[in-house]
């Protein structure tokens, strides 16, 4: 089958660089698709680390200026993984010039920056890399909930906890820095954990926050704890923290029912606790499922049964779903829009913090009529 080419320039090299790379490269060996991902370009301020990005991924093209790339007619997708304040200008320019558009989370340092890169990009293709929504067992809980396993929902817990916040020669020390970064643990940690609740269990109607600092002088958060309603009901808790000593990279939730309940955590990311209310009441209690097929999300696109997948797999498949919505002229989860509530959850919380009061959350006054199909 003859496949259409879309030449792909990413802007930015760093971790995500090599994440969303190794996503272009792999996504076609993994997945059918009618299209061909050449990489083209490779963007960003440093020439060396560029060269090396290149020979190690196979771009074929260095640029050190983003504007010049996004504006090239030969450009077809533009993949933004800057720190966060480069996200805006990018992404406005890439989609006026008519390009697909991919950027990292957060989608950008405020609400007002989020409104105006969805409102340019509503005639293109977006996708926002909420990664973890792509994990086989947490598409799993997802179909669970779906299907009625866990009832009506009473509570959503979840944390997202790291310990590397104290050391501010960190090579990620960019994301300590205000004006680069808009926030600290929020937008890196708990954007994460706002996107997947409001995936599994539904809008949020109010919420009230603390946030904190612990490093003195430092002018982003280290901690942030959150109480939630959401639309359906159901009370939430939310905690991120840079500052969780023993954890590595714990991104977790407990999801609570009327007939089960699912637990869940990225440190273990091939398995999905399962309690399930159903049957004798002697043989309740919660299961361990490897979630690796036969039958599970993603499993027939990978290895046998039993053979566990790694972090990597979640950007393969996030774009594997994407360009099949592409081919299908239909709009991809999560865009632009769907980041853009997620930028209003964390306004509302930093909100609440200063006033130290419930919030209400309105939806989005913006179109979320975004174009999903090939330009």
């Amino acid at each position: 089958m003859n496949k259409r080419r879309l030449n792909v320039a990413m802007i930015g090299y760093g971790f995500m660089g090599r994440a969303h790379s190794n996503a272009f490269r792999q996504a076609g060996s993994f997945f059918d698709s009618p299209f061909e991902l050449r990489l083209k370009t490779v963007c960003g301020r440093n020439r060396a680390r560029l060269e090396e990005m290149a020979s190690a991924w196979g771009w074929e093209e260095i640029a050190t200026d983003w504007e010049t790339v996004v504006s090239q007619p030969d450009i077809d997708i533009v993949d933004i993984c800057t720190p966060n304040y480069l996200h805006a200008p990018i992404a406005t320019a890439a989609a006026q010039a008519g390009k697909i558009v991919l950027c990292e989370k957060p989608l950008a340092n405020s609400v007002e920056e989020a409104e105006s890169m969805t409102a340019a990009a509503r005639k293109v293709p977006t996708l926002v890399w909420f990664n973890y929504r792509r994990v086989p067992a947490v598409s799993l809980a997802k179909q669970l909930i779906a299907r009625g396993r866990v009832g009506e929902v009473y509570h959503y817990r979840a944390v997202y906890l790291q310990s590397w916040g104290k050391d501010p020669r960190d090579p990620g020390a960019w994301r300590f820095d205000p004006v680069e970064a808009g926030s600290g643990v929020m937008g890196d940690l708990l954007s994460h954990s706002l996107d997947l609740a409001t995936w599994l269990n539904g809008s949020v109607r109010r919420l009230c926050a603390q946030v904190h600092t612990f490093a003195e002088g430092r002018r982003v958060d280290d901690a942030v704890t959150v109480l939630v309603e959401f639309s359906n009901g159901s009370i939430g808790t939310f905690e991120a923290s840079r500052f969780a000593t023993g954890n590595l990279n714990r991104n977790a939730f407990e999801i609570n029912g009327s007939l089960g309940a699912l637990r869940f955590n990225l440190e273990e990311m091939n398995h999905l606790a399962f309690n399930d209310l159903g049957g004798d009441a002697a043989e309740q209690g919660w299961r361990r499922m490897l979630v690796t097929g036969p039958r599970h999300p993603y499993a027939e696109h990978f290895w046998p049964p039993g053979h566990v997948l790694g972090y990597e797999h979640t950007f393969i498949c996030t774009l594997s779903d994407f360009l099949s919505a592409l081919e299908k002229n239909e709009r991809f989860h999560p865009d632009f829009a769907d980041a853009l509530e997620v930028q209003r959850l964390m306004k509302a919380v930093t909100e609440s913090s200063t006033s130290r009061r419930w919030i209400d959350v309105s939806p989005s006054a913006v179109s979320v009529s975004q174009a999903s199909g090939p330009i």
